[in-house]
Formats: C-alpha cells, sequence, structure tokens
C-alpha cells in the first residue's frame, strides 16, 4: 500500500478538475492506497473569478480526507503547506496544472515537498499552453514544470507542449469517463424535466462559456437557412465566463429566439443527467482546445459529439462512429448538423458503447502509480 497526496482542487470547489480529483482518489483507494486530498482554502482571489461562485454546495464527501490547506497568492502559506506535506513523507504526490497563475504557489509547495528525498512528483496537466494567454504564462508555467518528476497529458497536444518545457517522462492517457452524473435518462423525460418540447431535435452545448469554446459560431450556424428548415434547436446549459450579453445580442440580432434555450448558471452534478439525456447530439465548436472535459461526459451518457478539428479533440472523436469532425467555422457547422441528423443518433450509438470501455479510471490510476512508484508493476 502506497501513502499519496493529491494536491489541487476538490470539495467544496466546484468544477470539472475537482470532480476528477475527488474520483481518482477513489479509485486509488480502490486499489488499496491511502490517499489525503489537498486542496485550497483560496484558489483565486474573486478579482481574478468570472463567475458567480467557486463554492458547490452541500455537505462534504464522507468517504475522502480532504484538507483545505492552500493559499494560492500567500508565500507564507505555499512554504506552510510544503513543509507540512514534506514532513508526513507520502510516496507519492498526485499535482494538476491547467493555469499559469497557480504556477508559484503549487511550484513552491512541491519545491519543499522534494527536500524530503523520499516523495515523487506526478503531474496531470490538463493545459500547458493556456487558451487566454497572459505575460508572464512561460515562466510561471516553467517554474511549476520543474518541481514534478514525471507528467501524465490526456492529449497527444498537451504532450508536446510539455515537451516543450521538458525531457522528463510524458504518458499520454485518455480522459476517464465522467460516471458519477447518474445513469441515462429517457429522453421524453428527461425533456419534460427540463421544460422543453418533447419532440424536436435538440443539440447540447454544455459547460462553462468561454470565447475559445465557440459558441457564438454555434449560434452563427444556427441561423442558416437550412438548419431553420430542419427544424434544429439548440440547448445551452452553463455559467458564462464572459460577456453574456454578446451570446444575447447575437440571438436577437438572427432572431434565434425560439430556436435557443438558455440555461445560462451553474449546471448542479445532480441535473447534468437530464441536459445529456434530453439532446441528440453534443456540440464542441471549439476555436481551440487541449482535450474537452465534456467529451467523457458525452461518452457516459453514450451521446455521439459534433467537434472541430482543433488541437486534442480529433484525438477524442472517431470522425463517422462516435461523432463528426468539421472547422471552427458557422456553414461547416451548419452542414455537419444536417449531416448528423441525416444519418440518425442510432448510427453512432454501438460504436458509442464500444469506444467508452477504453476511458476507465484504472487505467488512468495504473498508468500514474507506475510513473511515480518505481516499485509498481502494472
Amino acid at each position: 500500500m502506497a501513502f499519496i497526496i493529491i494536491l489541487g482542487p476538490a470539495y467544496p470547489l466546484r468544477g470539472g478538475i475537482a470532480a476528477f480529483n475527488e474520483r481518482l482518489a477513489r479509485m486509488l483507494q480502490q486499489l488499496g492506497h491511502r490517499v489525503i486530498v489537498y486542496t485550497f482554502s483560496l484558489q483565486y482571489p474573486s478579482l481574478l473569478f468570472p463567475g458567480k461562485t467557486q463554492y458547490v454546495d452541500g455537505p462534504p464527501p464522507e468517504d475522502l480526507d480532504i484538507r483545505r490547506r492552500v493559499n494560492s497568492v500567500n508565500p507564507f502559506n505555499w512554504a506552510a503547506v510544503g513543509r507540512e506535506i514534506k514532513a508526513l513523507r507520502p510516496d507519492l504526490v498526485i499535482t494538476r496544472f491547467w493555469l499559469p497563475f497557480l504556477g508559484p504557489s503549487l511550484g513552491s509547495v512541491l519545491r519543499r515537498v522534494r527536500k524530503n528525498s523520499h516523495t515523487r512528483i506526478v503531474c496531470i496537466a490538463d493545459n500547458v499552453v493556456p487558451h487566454e494567454k497572459r505575460p508572464g504564462d512561460k515562466p510561471l508555467t516553467a517554474y511549476f514544470i520543474r518541481s514534478c518528476d514525471a507528467f501524465v497529458a490526456m492529449s497527444q497536444i498537451v504532450r508536446d507542449e510539455l515537451q516543450q518545457f521538458t525531457p522528463k517522462p510524458v504518458i499520454v492517457v485518455p480522459h476517464p469517463l465522467y460516471d458519477h452524473f447518474g445513469p441515462i435518462v429517457d429522453q421524453v423525460t428527461a425533456r419534460r424535466h427540463l421544460n422543453l418540447p418533447e419532440q424536436g431535435k435538440w443539440v447540447l452545448f454544455f459547460g462553462f462559456i468561454r470565447h475559445y469554446k465557440g459558441l457564438d459560431l454555434l449560434l452563427e450556424a444556427l441561423h442558416k437557412p437550412e438548419i431553420r428548415q430542419a427544424g434544429i434547436r439548440l440547448l445551452v446549459a452553463g455559467e458564462c465566463y464572459g460577456h453574456e450579453e454578446h451570446y444575447r445580442r447575437i440571438i436577437r440580432e438572427k432572431h434565434l429566439e425560439d430556436q435557443v434555450a438558455l440555461h445560462i448558471h451553474y449546471i448542479a452534478d445532480h441535473e447534468v443527467k437530464y441536459y445529456f439525456s434530453a439532446s441528440d447530439v453534443v456540440a464542441l465548436p471549439y476555436r481551440s482546445a487541449t482535450q474537452s472535459g465534456i467529451a467523457p461526459m458525452a461518452y457516459h451518457f453514450e451521446k455521439p459529439m459534433i467537434a472541430t478539428r482543433v488541437g486534442g479533440l480529433p484525438d477524442t472523436i472517431d470522425d463517422g462512429k462516435t461523432g463528426l469532425l468539421c472547422e471552427p467555422d458557422p456553414n461547416d457547422l451548419a452542414q455537419t448538423l444536417i449531416r448528423f441528423y441525416t444519418l440518425g443518433a442510432s448510427h453512432f450509438t454501438p460504436f458509442l458503447q464500444v469506444a467508452k470501455r477504453a476511458y476507465s479510471w484504472e487505467k488512468i490510476a495504473e498508468v500514474i502509480l507506475q510513473l511515480g512508484l518505481p516499485d509498481h508493476k502494472l
């Protein structure tokens, strides 16, 4: 049995990375290891956080040891947390990296931990080069990367970005399925729950709304005459991390009010199943991407995807089988939507059912253990 610490977001913080860390902790415990999760007491100062709240409602998970310790902007805290983890002498620290802003805090904690000459550090890198670039990104990222021993990437593009910074080992493993949202719901039941018409063609755009995710491109595609004629409608579900009025203006100017249902708020975990079950297909019209946390959710709910050929998305979607690929262009998006409904959702279901078996939590846990524990055998 190994003693493992996961360093990154977890309860009461919300979002995909927090959900990922908690699910990974459970998998490692299931494999017989002792796990403690060190999360943030302060992740983002409110000035830098674009959403309404960083926190979830509800009680903490009873099966996980989660400790709120890390303050992302307090160097004295970094030293204290580093000393605390160093003294615990875990065999392995699994850390996350997705934003250069967090490089100084996480990198400083890990540098102090390494001084015990025992703990190995494996990073799961969600992003290396950020989607929205800022001055100083590169040195902050480099500072963090130097504190790690090895890396797990969930797309080839992230691996390539890591190799621009370090020669240390990198293994690519697909993003596991988010399987904690509950079972698939009957489509009519799901649509009733969301107050949507029971009949019709519904495309889902799900998750935090940011410029690089291309919701505006999808709205422009929805305006095309062939889309209107086909009766294709769009369900938007997620909190806006940007200018919500920008999207509402497109809807008004293009007269899309009868084609778009806006649920622009954070979607609680227990509600997620209704959004995916109500839809026919999930749209990922990204301008840029490393990988998408939405794709594993679509696989779990056996929903095909329409995604743009950017970043790591083509590695995730088997064109013509688990979804369709197109260019980040409203015209191509529109034509691909028409092609999807010509093929029909049932065309993709058998391929999705086979493909989802490859996205297991045990697989990523075993790769991390292989990288972090020299005596561990797969």
